[in-house]
């Protein structure tokens, strides 16, 4: 058997970026090759193999927003590309990708694997949106089109909200690299010396609004603790109405936000906060609380797709149900308070990440994955 050829395709940003790399970084290149179709601005780094090769790279007008002229552009430019380089499979990424790669595979007739990372409509703010965004989902379900969810209740919802067939549903667990040594801090900034943490850009997805408003009530009764927000920067289109809480709230001294930086950073910050905290509306399976998980941090989230798979209440964390700020307030401040407890936290947190979370184990499963969707 010849090797698997598997086209790529997607806006390369955020956790999507990162998800690719790492199963560029990670494959079996004796029975894989990989191209990546992605777009222009999203991403100027290089995709690198196990063996620190350069993987093939095609830039195409593939953008985040949706533009006509340039989204029909890309459509021709990603079909020319995939119709050249013949791959078995098409494997596409997050909302754009997902639909422009999906359509050059029903023209080209080639089998399409689609990862939604959070599906689109979830980001709607009003239903008619979330109605339209969940109905152009629901057409591109059908034909040769196999959903590889990185999350169980992401698989779910595709069968129960999406519609996609049972036997088109699959999944594999958001995982990534153990994390042998904890990088310098390179960051031209003081990190307050005891805080809570998080990676999540202002916007309607990571809900920071709720995040500060929960955090005014922490610094009630513990006023040594800080917050500091990372991944602040791109995207960011709720960023003065945070600003602007953070004022009202009078924690100008107390909240760190911090421009998006490299992933080196994020670990040494979350390496050194004491828990890792997430009020987003909706995920797919975020790499910073399996991230944490690994740094043995516990993570108090929302209870949405994604962190409800990596936190099991009262074990490795906790999960707040509605937005609730007295829960989230109560939870933390439980685990502030007595460092036992935190202790047992964050030993059963590694644990979790070691036993489920961990890409050398979870890349046999995507490999296992690709072979048997290129013999159907």
């Amino acid at each position: 058997m010849g090797k698997i050829k598997i086209a790529h395709v997607l806006h390369s940003v955020g956790g999507v970026d990162i998800y690719l790399r790492l199963i560029i970084e990670n494959i079996d290149n004796e029975r894989f090759d990989n191209i990546i179709i992605h777009g222009i601005n999203d991403t100027n780094q290089p995709f690198f193999d196990k063996n620190g090769e350069k993987t093939p790279s095609f830039k195409t007008t593939i953008i985040r927003n949706i533009s006509i002229i340039k989204d029909l552009k890309a459509i021709i430019e990603v079909y020319r590309i995939v119709k050249k380089e013949r791959p078995d499979i098409i494997h596409v990424h997050s909302a754009k990708g997902g639909i422009i790669g999906r359509i050059a595979g029903r023209i080209l007739k080639i089998k399409v694997i689609y990862t939604p990372h959070a599906f689109s409509y979830l980001s709607a703010e009003n239903k008619i949106k979330q109605k339209l965004f969940l109905l152009i989902e629901r057409f591109f379900s059908k034909g040769n089109v196999y959903i590889l969810a990185t999350s169980i209740s992401e698989k779910s919802r595709a069968i129960d909200e999406v519609g996609f067939d049972l036997k088109h549903a699959f999944h594999v667990d958001n995982a990534i690299n153990s994390i042998k040594t904890i990088p310098d801090l390179s960051l031209p900034i003081a990190i307050p010396k005891n805080y809570i943490c998080t990676v999540g850009r202002p916007s309607y997805q990571k809900n920071i609004e709720l995040m500060i408003e929960v955090f005014s009530k922490i610094n009630e009764s513990r006023k040594d603790i800080h917050l500091v927000v990372m991944g602040v920067g791109h995207h960011s289109d709720r960023l003065s109405n945070v600003k602007d809480l953070i004022r009202k709230k009078k924690l100008n001294d107390k909240v760190l936000l911090i421009d998006w930086t490299d992933r080196a950073n994020i670990l040494n910050i979350i390496s050194n906060s004491i828990l890792y905290i997430s009020t987003a509306r909706y995920e797919g399976m975020p790499y910073s609380v399996i991230e944490s998980l690994a740094l043995s941090k516990p993570c108090v989230v929302s209870n949405c797709d994604g962190n409800k798979d990596l936190i099991k209440d009262g074990f490795n964390g906790f999960i707040i149900k509605n937005e609730e700020v007295q829960k989230y307030v109560e939870k933390t401040l439980y685990l502030l308070s007595d460092t036992s407890i935190l202790n047992q936290f964050s030993e059963n947190a590694f644990s979790s990440f070691n036993k489920d979370y961990n890409i050398s184990k979870n890349i046999k499963k995507i490999e296992n994955f690709y072979i048997e969707q290129s013999e159907k």
